[in-house]
Parts: structure tokens; sequence; C-alpha cells
């Protein structure tokens, strides 16, 4: 019987059956678990890591939208500039 290393729930899984690299999940609280070595069998979760990686190309996504206005057009930066060409 194993244990989830995030919320300590029993794995109904048989040790001897696992293989390293092999993928479960915790009945309880849903995390994926990676098995990263037999005898004795580790198990690390994965999912916070690809949410955390998830989460970041996030931010690079919000901060590139800033340089477009609300029509997806680019900004004119120099509106003043040219209002005094036209004098």
């Amino acid at each position: 019987m194993l244990r989830c290393p995030e919320c300590s729930a029993e794995i109904d899984v048989d040790e001897d059956e696992v293989e390293e690299g092999e993928i479960l999940s915790c009945p309880e609280c849903e995390t994926e678990l990676e098995v990263s070595q037999t005898h004795p069998v580790a198990l690390n979760p994965i999912s916070d890591e690809l949410d955390e990686e998830d989460d970041d190309d996030d931010v690079e996504e919000e901060e590139d939208e800033d340089d477009f206005d609300e029509d997806g057009d680019m900004p004119e930066e120099d509106e003043e500039d040219e209002d005094e060409e036209d004098e």
C-alpha cells in the first residue's frame, strides 16, 4: 500500500507491479504522481509543477496584450507630434 505525498491518502497499488516513470493518480486529492523509484517505491507529485509552468506562460501572454489597444491595433505613440507637424 502506498501513500500520497500530498494528502497521505492510501493508494491501492501493488508495490511489486509499478514501474519507474509510471504515472498514478491519488483518489483523494487527484494529484498526479510519478513513480520515481522502485524498491522502495517513491512517488513525486507532478501536476503542481505543470500548473506553475502554465501560470508563468499566462503572465507572459498578459504582458504581450498590453502592446495592443482594444481593437488589437498597435497604439499610436506620437499623436502630439503629428498635430505639431500639421501646424
